[in-house]
């Protein structure tokens, strides 16, 4: 994997499963991204969002504004 586009995926202690974290709320979510939640790519790297908070930002998201914004 490139240095430079790497994923906040980590994997779970243990299991080798990875373990997704929400870059706003802090949620996690265990075997990868579940299907609702959004990915967005900022500064080159990924960032992943559960649902309640793509909900309540998704003027934000549309518009494309980097999370640190919102």
């Amino acid at each position: 994997m490139d240095p430079q586009n790497s994923s906040p995926a980590q994997p779970a202690p243990g299991n080798g499963e990875e373990t997704v974290v929400c870059a706003h709320c802090g949620t996690h979510a265990e075997g990868g991204a579940p299907p609702t939640w959004t990915c967005s790519v900022e500064n080159g790297s990924r960032r992943y969002f559960c649902v309640d908070c793509a909900r309540a930002n998704l003027r934000a998201i549309e518009g494309r504004l980097d999370s640190s914004w919102w």
